[in-house]
């Protein structure tokens, strides 16, 4: 159940604060070039169990991409159920997922050359959804869906902060307005900062990113919480 906030300013560049929601005893590695040798050139935030990617970026290629789970339809075993965490290493080496997948639900992220889009997969269908100019958000559901209590109460804030273009301390501003929206219980449904366990999943939010994808370069900022769903002092 992580979140995404986006600001698109043309096909070329966006910016983007990312929080990840992760059972805290599947451990990670922080932002890193960790697949030297498969995606030469790639680096992210690297899931040591299978071994894929929630967040990682090509800068040459000026690529990113971010994966947030979603509902899905198909009765898929554990066992057979391909790792979700490969989707994002081979969108940002420019290879977007085909169906059939043997995959639960996502939602892809992807930005590229071309500009941004959302591709979600619900075990029988892919879709997509361009991302057009402005500040938009995703979760488990669909893009600016106010269906998602988190959304509908923070979308317009982030909104009412202004084009990232405008602002050099964007991140800076972003993360204040994620600082404010931390002072909500873990456990509320509005929350972006989270704890997922009284809503029937073992995840919580662990870390978060901010994130430029433009013309001059890529940068992606890592800032790990000091606990589970707990927010910096």
């Amino acid at each position: 159940m992580c979140t995404v906030v986006i600001d698109v300013t043309d096909a070329e560049t966006a910016r983007l604060l990312a929080v990840r929601d992760e059972d805290p005893l599947r451990e990670w590695d922080e932002f890193g070039a960790w697949w030297p040798e498969q995606y030469p050139g790639v680096s992210g935030i690297r899931d040591r169990r299978a071994g894929g990617a929630w967040l990682a970026v090509d800068p040459v290629e000026h690529r990113l991409a971010v994966l947030l789970n979603r509902a899905d339809v198909v009765d898929l075993s554990t066992e057979l159920a391909m790792s979700r965490g490969s989707l994002v290493l081979e969108s940002v080496s420019g290879r977007s997922p085909q169906p059939p997948l043997r995959m639960h639900g996502f939602n892809l992220l992807e930005v590229g050359p071309t500009g941004a889009r959302v591709l979600s997969w619900d075990g029988a269908e892919l879709r997509e959804a361009p991302i057009t100019p402005g500040t938009h958000m995703i979760a488990h559901d669909d893009l600016d869906d106010e269906a998602t209590p988190r959304i509908a109460a923070w979308l317009p804030e982030f909104r009412a902060l202004g084009p990232t273009a405008d602002s050099p301390q964007w991140a800076e501003e972003w993360t204040a307005l994620l600082a404010a929206s931390a002072r909500l219980s873990p456990e509320d449904d509005r929350a972006i900062i989270r704890d997922n366990r009284p809503h029937g999943y073992p995840t919580q939010s662990l870390l978060y990113c901010t994130a430029s994808v433009a013309p001059d370069g890529v940068s992606v900022d890592y800032h790990a919480l000091p606990a589970p769903a707990r927010w910096h002092a």
